[in-house]
């Protein structure tokens, strides 16, 4: 199974701006850190907007933060949501008639229970669970940890 760049790319935002506190952030200081495209960013940014996941503050001095706490944010909530299909087999859809076996075959089952189990883990999870280890991610970012302290502290 292989999520879509969509999903990652939704994730890596939210992400990026859990380790950012209530700092708003630019979608182009996002799309350096990852090295993606700013353009895809953009339409990622927009859904997660509009699903209420980020706040947008437009402006010169502008940009982007949660709009809710990490902790409020399930993972699992967010692949529904960004992942446009769970279905790993053709013959999720019920509709499906192409296969001579659907009937009597037990694929279907198993890879509906694997992704229950799957979905059941992200439920478990929230955003805050993904930024624990901060003060690696934010090396590995490149970010100066001072920087994000002292803008967190006055907020």
């Amino acid at each position: 199974m292989e999520i879509s760049l969509y999903s990652d790319y939704s994730f890596r935002v939210l992400m990026y701006l859990a380790l950012h506190g209530q700092k708003l952030v630019q979608i182009k200081t996002i799309s350096d850190a990852y090295r993606v495209s700013e353009n895809h960013l953009v339409k990622v940014v927009q859904h997660l907007v509009r699903l209420g996941y980020v706040a947008s503050v437009r402006g010169r001095s502008g940009g982007i933060r949660l709009a809710k706490a990490p902790e409020d944010i399930g993972l699992g909530d967010v692949f529904r949501k960004t992942e446009p299909s769970l279905k790993l087999l053709a013959c999720f859809e019920p509709e499906h008639t192409g296969c001579p076996i659907v009937s009597v075959c037990d694929l279907n089952l198993t890879f509906q229970k694997a992704m229950k189990c799957f979905l059941d883990e992200l439920d478990r999870q929230t955003l805050a669970n993904l930024v624990v280890r901060r003060q690696s991610m934010l090396g590995a970012l490149n970010i100066q940890p001072y920087v994000v302290e002292k803008q967190q502290q006055t907020s």
